[in-house]
């Protein structure tokens, strides 16, 4: 990915430069804030759209692969169109598409607006930090940088607690809706006071083969994965076509970039070892922070009573210390070993996933919230120096095409991660279910005496048996939860000496694709 020319402007003085990074900000904390908000509103839409909840993870996962498979086409869209125009086409776009998203009458044209939503958000993120730091001058860098960061830190704490209370209060829409008047806003905002500082334009040619097969294989990838489970997987003559056709797609795909001149993802990065370890690293660790962050409040909301609202307050604290930590970390990271630093962050994710691989159906909700705040710590020390390990060992020449395929990575990581999840915890509590099912029988005193209670509670024998089967089911998809934290957690462990196969490096120039990785 070429970096887009440049002209250069001075920087915005008083209230112009104020103005022009609440715009920015406001864009960014629109964009972030939808990649959570809806997680603790999936049960919701489901039931009213007539789907079962592991189906309202298409949500998410739409949402995230649109993105990624934008993401690399920023540089050439900010060429052809300039910086300005692009960014501000793409919060308009953005908030059309969540208009659309609010009115979508059922889950596949929900599915289809995300999508889209989904796709013109991938400039947006670059480009705010890019027009932010064109804003500043070089001495107040780190100052631009860090407002930035707090507002893609805050959205994720905002975005579980704002989603719960629409959702218990009003129609689940209302999370899309919010972004209109943000948007216009923002763009508004943006094209008055950056649109005479446009980039220069230049048309160079687009890998308009390697773009088709990289969508081609990444959908089939990502419909085989969230479909498999409700088709069983390769028993069905459609989920081993979408196989066949991902594995070609993806063969293909890569043969290509690796010999077109313009390639849309520059894969040759690959032959250089901090990038493919830290890309590698970040990708399947964010793939596990992404499976268990939608997990975590499914469970909540289906088998432990929780609303959306009382989910969203549990996911909150998340941010918290990552709010506290992040600016630290980033002051401080040139000091540090970066591979150390991320070794003590999948040290801390493994042990909130092994506390979590203990919960029970008793816990009360201080104790589901302690692993919640604590995994704040790891967010802090996870993507600033993992952002550093990747880049340390590029050019700085190649910094914007590192920078977009390790967030391309990233995030069809994060969407390949929620799937994942959700299917491993079905299957492991049909498993359990069938188990504990195994101990409910005459011969049991304890089903015996269960029924007899149940039966004294005025229930009759069809009633009492059906109670109990909930009671399975609950049990079942709690052991199926504690699974796939613990699964997790040793993971996380297994990742560290993947960290430490890259060399030492100071940490590179701040990236535009990557800066905000924590939050997006």
């Amino acid at each position: 990915m070429t970096a887009p020319a440049h002209i250069a402007h001075p920087p915005l003085q008083g209230s112009a430069r104020l103005w022009g990074t609440i715009a920015l900000s406001a864009a960014t904390f629109m964009n972030v804030l939808d990649s959570s908000i809806a997680n603790v509103s999936l049960p919701a839409i489901a039931g009213d759209l007539g789907v079962s909840p592991n189906q309202g993870t298409w949500v998410i996962t739409s949402f995230g692969v649109a993105n990624a498979i934008a993401l690399p086409l920023t540089g050439w869209l900010s060429l052809r169109f300039g910086q300005v125009r692009l960014f501000v086409a793409s919060v308009l776009l953005f908030t059309i598409s969540s208009w659309l998203c609010g009115l979508a009458p059922n889950m596949s044209t929900l599915i289809a607006m995300r999508a889209l939503q989904g796709f013109v958000a991938g400039p947006m993120m670059p480009l705010a930090q890019t027009l932010l730091l064109s804003s500043y001058p070089p001495a107040l860098a780190g100052l631009a940088m860090a407002l930035w960061a707090m507002t893609t830190l805050v959205a994720p704490v905002m975005g579980p607690v704002l989603g719960g209370w629409i959702t218990d209060h009003t129609h689940w829409g209302w999370i899309f809706f919010i972004n209109i008047p943000v948007g216009i806003a923002a763009a508004s905002l943006t094209w008055t006071l950056y649109h005479k500082r446009e980039t220069q334009i230049r048309k160079l040619p687009i890998d308009s083969t390697g773009l088709a097969l990289l969508v081609v294989a990444v959908s089939a990838l990502q419909i085989m994965l969230d479909k498999g489970k409700e088709l069983d997987w390769f028993h069905s003559p459609e989920v081993t076509a979408l196989a066949i056709v991902a594995a070609i797609g993806f063969a293909f795909f890569i043969a290509w970039e690796l010999t077109d001149d313009h390639p849309v993802v520059e894969l040759r990065l690959l032959k250089i070892r901090n990038f493919w370890t830290g890309t590698l690293s970040m990708t399947v660790a964010y793939s596990l922070f992404m499976g268990n962050l939608v997990l975590l409040p499914l469970w909540l909301q289906q088998f432990m009573g929780y609303t959306s609202t009382q989910a969203g307050m549990l996911m909150a604290p998340v941010g918290l210390f990552a709010i506290i930590l992040s600016p630290v970390i980033g002051k401080n990271i040139h000091r540090l070993d970066p591979r150390a630093v991320t070794s003590f962050a999948f040290i801390v994710f493994s042990l909130v996933l092994w506390m979590r691989s203990n919960f029970n159906t008793s816990a009360d909700f201080g104790t589901l919230m302690i692993p919640t705040l604590i995994q704040g710590i790891a967010l802090a020390c996870f993507f600033i120096p993992l952002t550093t390990i990747t880049l340390g060992g590029v050019a700085p020449a190649q910094i914007a095409s590192a920078s977009g395929l390790s967030s391309f990575a990233r995030i069809v990581g994060g969407s390949f991660g929620t799937s994942i999840a959700v299917t491993i915890w079905q299957d492991r509590a049909a498993i359990h279910h069938a188990q504990l099912t195994e101990l409910v029988n005459r011969g049991s005193i304890a089903t015996n005496a269960a029924l007899a209670n149940l039966s004294a509670a005025g229930m009759g024998h069809e009633q009492a048996l059906s109670q109990i089967n909930r009671m399975v089911d609950q049990q079942a998809f709690m052991l199926a939860a504690n699974d796939v934290f613990y699964g997790s957690a040793v993971i996380f462990i297994g990742l560290i000496p993947l960290v430490w196969l890259s060399h030492p490096r100071k940490a590179p120039p701040r990236s535009p694709a990557d800066a905000g990785a924590g939050a997006h």
